[in-house]
Parts: C-alpha cells; sequence; structure tokens
C-alpha cells in the first residue's frame, strides 16, 4: 500500500512555512511531495515558477467565482469569504508570506498575482453584484476599493506581520470601504480629468 502523496504545491506551502524562500529547493518539493525531480522540474522550470503556482494554490478554497458567497449584502458577502480557518492554518498562512521576502524582493510581480490578484477578481464580482442590487451606486469606484483591500492586506501581513483576520476585516469594511462604495464624492472618471 503506497502512502499518499502531496501537490507539489502543498509540499512547496509547507516547505516555504518552516523554511521560508531561500530555504526552500526544487528537490526539497519533489521530495516532500514524493514525486521524481524530473517530474517537478518539467512541471515548473524554476522555482519562483513553483511559488507563484503554490500561492496561488493556497488561495484555492475561497476564491473560485461559482462558488462565492451570496447573502444578499455586500457586507456579509465580504464577511462570507474569511471561512473560518483554524488559529493553526492563519498561522501558517502567515508564515508562508513571512518567509517570502526575498522572493517578493526579486520577483514583485508575484506578489499581485499569487496573492492579491485573486482576491481582487473576487471583491470586484462581490462589488458588481451589489451594484446591481442597488446596493451601491453604479459610479462608485470599485477598482479604489480593490486597491485599498490589497494594500490593507499586504501592509498587515508583509509589514506588521500580523493576520487579515476577521476583526480587522470588519472593522475595514464597515469604517472605510462601505462607506466609500456607499457615498462616492465624485465619478472615478472626473477624478481622471
Amino acid at each position: 500500500m503506497s502512502t499518499l502523496s502531496l501537490l507539489p504545491q502543498q509540499a512547496a506551502i509547507d516547505i516555504l512555512a518552516e523554511a521560508g524562500f531561500d530555504g526552500m529547493t526544487m528537490d526539497l518539493v519533489a521530495a516532500r511531495a514524493k514525486a521524481g525531480k524530473a517530474t517537478v522540474y518539467r512541471r515548473w522550470s524554476s522555482k519562483a515558477e513553483l511559488v507563484r503556482d503554490a500561492l496561488t494554490w493556497m488561495n484555492r478554497n475561497h476564491l473560485e467565482l461559482d462558488c462565492l458567497p451570496d447573502t444578499g449584502t455586500l457586507r456579509d458577502d465580504f464577511l462570507a469569504l474569511l471561512k473560518p480557518q483554524s488559529i493553526e492554518e492563519g498561522e501558517r498562512k502567515l508564515r508562508v508570506i513571512a518567509g517570502l521576502g526575498s522572493f517578493f524582493s526579486q520577483h514583485p510581480e508575484a506578489v499581485n498575482a499569487g496573492i492579491f490578484e485573486p482576491w481582487v477578481v473576487v471583491n470586484r464580482e462581490l462589488m458588481h453584484r451589489a451594484v446591481g442590487r442597488g446596493e451601491i451606486p453604479a459610479h462608485a469606484d470599485i477598482e479604489m476599493a480593490c486597491q485599498v483591500i490589497t494594500s490593507m492586506a499586504s501592509f498587515r501581513g508583509l509589514i506588521l506581520r500580523k493576520p487579515f483576520d476577521k476583526r480587522f476585516f470588519t472593522a475595514l469594511i464597515d469604517g472605510i470601504l462601505l462607506p466609500a462604495l456607499k457615498n462616492p464624492q465624485t465619478s472615478p472618471n472626473a477624478m481622471d480629468q
């Protein structure tokens, strides 16, 4: 009977949480995933490519557009995105992000693509639904709101090394996002002129 092996992306996340980007090697990932080195190298030509895929894989459960919450209000949809997770899982994700310092300095585009862009797509969809329900005006600056969320998440995780938890996210939604979306001061197009 063979033991179950991990996906290489899961193995990469586990190693990133333990040793960070600098301590991770393709050989370690292959060994942890119980996969041949050639298999791993065929799929990912570099450690950076594997890390990008692993970060996307880490976010997969929350971010499938066909499985988004639809509670009837934008606030509750946002909050439903932060599915309850164990303290251990939240701390593990924080260790992964904290261990990516040199990766981000070498591959700054991956910060957006691997970690934040999937969340932007989901948040944008939830806000467009809210426009469709008449909950927020059509001229609300959805793109700015997406930037605020990702900026706050990156600052909190990468700089402060604190989790982007439900308590913090609730304060961000209630104190900044919803007031700005529901009462936009100017049309976003007017600001570009």
